[in-house]
């Protein structure tokens, strides 16, 4: 009998953490006695809407791109995203003195566009609901020579968004439960073999919004499943289907996942936003969403929350929460 040796270690993503050392932020955990109060447990937000750039995403898209060498470095970088990795490796591309071109959609956000076009990259646009980004992106890298960073399909890319649970950890201590939104799988996949490695009892809880919900059939499944392109506020868990070697990795460490519709995350927003102060975009505020809702199961005695973004500008946020 054969065993598949895991994609990352939790060696892996504490190399990554010194790398990363006084490059990324160490972003703040956050306590509300209220939110406590609400769902009955001592919950901590690790919040990386504080993080550079908004998002977690500088984590793991500075980890694999310093690792290149540096003719490939001088060559440039590209990558595909709706915003957060798009902003993330056109960051990581400057702090390293080279450039980046971004295969976004067409209906990403502005403020992420423009966020990403201000760090210097460039853009080129694609339809989401019949263009394929990957195959845009790997065409585009081969004939430039450039170095393809994906958001998640990536061990460095892993790696490095695991830092955020690593650092809750040394922060927070004992966790029976961690939180975490999913989308293509990278960051909870960093983040369970984080945890896990450290803590193996910690259940680990994805979170996805219901017309989202592919990696929660995948694990039901037991293999990748695909759905149709989903249509949901939280645009960076829009995908059909896990990534091949996130969901290598979350099949064996993912315990549960947890769905919250729409509007129960325009309520998490708007929470976020009136008691802790803090705005959340919709993707980064679906964990919150699933504890406030009771999508969780019963609550544990002490759980943590990835709060993973903030980038959302002010008419979508007041347009999301406006009306709640």
């Amino acid at each position: 009998m054969t065993t598949t040796p895991p994609t990352i270690t939790l060696d892996d993503v504490r190399d990554a953490a010194v790398r990363l050392k006084g490059v990324a932020h160490r972003t703040p955990v956050l306590r509300s006695r209220t939110l406590d109060a609400l769902v009955g447990a001592e919950v901590l937000l690790k919040c990386e809407n504080f993080q550079r750039v908004g998002a977690f995403k500088f984590r793991g898209a500075y980890n694999a791109a310093s690792r290149l060498a540096p003719e490939q470095l001088a060559r440039g970088i590209a990558a595909y995203s709706s915003g957060n990795h798009a902003q993330a490796v056109a960051l990581a591309a400057r702090e390293l003195g080279t450039t980046a071109v971004i295969v976004m959609p067409e209906d990403a956000p502005r403020s992420k566009r423009a966020a990403t076009q201000g760090y210097g990259a460039e853009i080129v646009t694609y339809d989401r609901y019949t263009g394929d980004r990957v195959a845009i992106a790997e065409a585009l890298a081969a004939d430039r020579g450039l170095a393809l960073i994906p958001p998640y399909e990536h061990p460095h890319v892993m790696a490095g968004q695991g830092t955020a649970a690593l650092e809750l950890l040394e922060e927070a201590g004992e966790l029976d439960a961690l939180l975490v939104p999913v989308g293509g799988g990278g960051l909870i996949a960093g983040s369970a073999t984080a945890v896990k490695g450290l803590r193996p009892g910690t259940r680990i809880v994805g979170v996805e919004p219901e017309a989202g919900d592919d990696t929660k059939r995948s694990l039901e499944a037991g293999r990748r499943v695909e759905i149709p392109v989903p249509r949901t506020i939280a645009d960076g868990q829009a995908l059909h289907t896990p990534g091949e070697l996130t969901f290598s990795v979350n099949r064996r460490l993912v315990d549960e996942i947890a769905l919250v519709s729409d509007d129960e995350i325009r309520a998490a927003m708007r929470f976020a936003f009136e008691r802790l102060k803090i705005v959340v975009e919709p993707s980064g505020a679906t964990p919150l969403a699933a504890l406030l809702a009771g999508r969780a199961g019963v609550p544990p005695r002490r759980v943590g929350v990835i709060v993973s973004g903030g980038n959302i500008d002010t008419g979508r946020f007041a347009e999301l929460c406006g009306g709640l």
